[in-house]
C-alpha cells in the first residue's frame, strides 16, 4: 500500500475576491466568522410568536422593516468558485467489482440509466455521472481521499430490477470484493440513497455502513424505525432532485415566476394526502377556505394525470408553499419553491436541511409547527406583508443555485457543495479496527499480511 503524503498539509491559498453571486458556493468551505457573528445578533430581528391558539402571529411595521436589513441568506466570506477544495474521489467502475453492475442494472441488466435519471431518485445518477467527470476524480485508488460506490438501487428496485433480499446480497457481495473498504471499515466511503427510505434500502446498512458517508435527502426516519441511519457526524444531507426543466440557469425554464401582485392564492398544497394527518388537515382547510389555500387532487396516472408544466403553474400561483411530510420528513416540494420564486413553509418537525452551516434558513423560508395546522396558520401568513415576502424572495435567488446538480466547474452547484462538505469528512488516518501497522508503515490485517497482499472475497468489518 502506498498513502504516502507529508504530516501535515496546507491547503489551497483562499481567494480574497469579491462575493458576487457566481461565488456563492465557496462558504460551503467552512463555518466562519461572519456566520458565527451573523447568528450572534439574531436576537436583534426576534419575531415575537403568540403561544396562544386564538391569536395569530403577526407582523408589524417595524418587524417587516427589521426583516429587510438583514444579511445575505448565504454568508460568503472568502470568494472562491472551488478554490478551496483539495480533494481526490475514487470512483469505482460497474464491471470493476462483481455485483456492482446489479445495483445499478437489476439482475436482468435491463434497467436503464436513462430510467433511473428523472424523479426523487435523480440523484444517484447524477452525482455518479458528475463525479465520472468531476477534476477531483483520481484513477489512483492509493492516492484517493475517498471511494464513491455507484448504486442506483431505489430506481431498480422500484422497477422490479431486485427485491429486498437481492439488493442486501448484492452489496454483501459487492463490500466484500473490496480491499480498500476493509482497510478503513467502509469510512472513507461514500453512498447515495436518495429517496425517503434511506440506507434502510439496504437491510443490512447498520452492519456494514454503520461508518461510511451517506449522501441523502432524508435526515430522519425514527417514527417508522428504532434506529436512524442519518447520523450528523459524519453523513450529509443532499438537495432534492429537481426537474431539470426548472433549474435551467443559462435558458428558460418550463415555466417563469409571475409577480407576487397577480398570484391567485395565499397559499397551496400539491401533493397527495397518502393518509398522512398533516396532509389531510391540509387538504381539509382548503375545503374551508377554498380562496386563500389550493390544494388540487392530483392524479398522477390515467389521462386526468397532472403534467409537470401543469403543476409548476400550479406552484407558481401562490405567496407560499406548503411542504408536509408525507412518508418521511423531507419533501421534494421545499426545493421546488424556489424556482418558482413561492415561500416555501416547512411543515415537518423532524426536517434536515442541506448545507446549514452556511445558509440561514430563517431568511428563505418558514417553519411553523405540524401541531398547528388551521385557521390559525392562513391568518399567519396573512399578515405577512408583501415587502417582506419579497425579500425572503429575493435572499431565496442567492440559493437556489445550490439545489441544481450541474458540473463542479461551475461556480455554484449542489455538487460543488456536496464536494465541500465531503471534504471536511475527508480523515488523515482511515484504518479499522482489524487493520495494524508496522514500525516500516506498512499496513497489515490480523494475520500480519501486509495490504498489498490481501485477496479477495475479504471478511467484512
Amino acid at each position: 500500500m502506498s498513502r504516502d503524503r507529508t504530516l501535515f498539509s496546507v491547503g489551497a491559498p483562499h481567494n480574497h475576491g469579491a462575493c458576487g453571486r457566481l461565488h456563492l458556493i465557496g462558504s460551503l468551505a467552512l463555518v466562519v466568522s461572519t456566520f458565527l457573528f451573523t447568528r450572534s445578533v439574531d436576537h436583534l430581528y426576534v419575531i415575537p410568536v403568540s403561544t396562544s391558539s386564538s391569536s395569530p402571529v403577526a407582523y408589524g411595521v417595524d418587524e417587516a422593516s427589521r426583516f429587510s436589513d438583514r444579511a445575505s441568506a448565504l454568508s460568503c466570506p472568502n470568494g472562491g468558485d472551488g478554490n478551496l477544495l483539495s480533494l481526490k474521489i475514487y470512483v469505482y467502475e460497474e464491471g470493476e467489482v462483481d455485483g456492482l453492475r446489479e445495483l445499478m442494472h437489476g439482475r436482468d441488466g435491463k434497467i436503464s440509466v436513462n430510467s433511473c435519471v428523472k424523479g426523487q431518485w435523480g440523484t444517484q445518477v447524477k452525482i455518479h455521472r458528475l463525479l465520472l467527470k468531476s477534476k477531483f476524480r483520481t484513477m489512483k485508488k492509493e492516492e484517493a481521499d475517498l471511494f464513491f460506490v455507484p448504486s442506483y438501487v431505489k430506481c431498480v428496485r422500484m422497477l422490479g430490477g431486485l427485491n429486498d433480499k437481492e439488493i442486501n446480497a448484492a452489496f454483501i457481495k459487492v463490500l466484500r470484493q473490496m480491499p480498500y473498504f476493509r482497510l478503513s471499515g467502509g469510512r472513507d466511503h461514500v453512498f447515495v440513497f436518495p429517496s425517503g427510505a434511506g440506507a434502510y434500502l439496504f437491510r443490512s446498512w447498520e452492519a456494514f455502513l454503520n461508518r461510511s458517508i451517506i449522501l441523502t435527502p432524508e435526515g430522519d426516519r425514527t417514527d417508522k424505525r428504532p434506529v436512524s441511519s442519518f447520523h450528523t457526524w459524519k453523513d450529509i444531507i443532499i438537495p432534492g432532485n429537481v426537474d431539470d426543466g426548472m433549474t435551467a440557469f443559462y435558458g428558460s425554464t418550463v415555466v417563469q415566476p409571475i409577480p407576487l401582485s397577480k398570484r391567485k392564492y395565499l397559499a397551496n398544497f400539491l401533493g397527495r394526502a397518502q393518509g398522512k394527518v398533516g396532509r389531510l388537515q391540509l387538504v381539509e382547510l382548503a375545503r374551508q377556505y377554498p380562496d386563500k389555500l389550493e390544494s388540487p387532487e392530483l392524479q398522477l396516472t390515467g389521462p386526468n394525470k397532472l403534467a409537470r408544466v401543469d403543476y409548476f403553474n400550479h406552484l407558481r400561483n401562490a405567496k407560499f408553499c406548503l411542504s408536509p411530510r408525507g412518508e418521511s420528513s423531507w419533501t421534494l416540494r421545499f426545493f421546488e419553491s424556489f424556482f418558482v420564486e413561492c415561500v416555501p413553509v416547512i411543515l415537518s418537525d423532524q426536517i434536515e436541511l442541506p448545507f446549514q452551516n452556511v445558509i440561514d434558513y430563517t431568511l428563505i423560508s418558514i417553519k411553523w409547527p405540524s401541531t398547528r395546522i388551521g385557521p390559525q396558520l392562513l391568518e399567519y401568513l396573512e399578515s405577512i406583508p408583501d415587502e417582506v415576502i419579497e425579500n425572503m424572495i429575493s435572499h431565496g435567488r442567492e440559493v437556489k443555485c445550490l439545489w441544481v446538480y450541474a458540473p463542479d466547474t461551475e461556480p455554484c452547484s449542489s455538487m460543488l457543495g456536496i464536494l465541500l462538505e465531503l471534504q471536511k469528512k475527508v480523515r488523515r488516518f482511515q484504518q479499522s479496527a482489524e487493520t495494524f501497522w508496522l514500525h516500516n508503515r506498512s499496513i497489515v490485517n490480523r494475520d500480519l499480511i501486509e495490504f498489498h497482499s490481501w485477496r479477495t472475497p475479504l471478511p467484512l468489518p
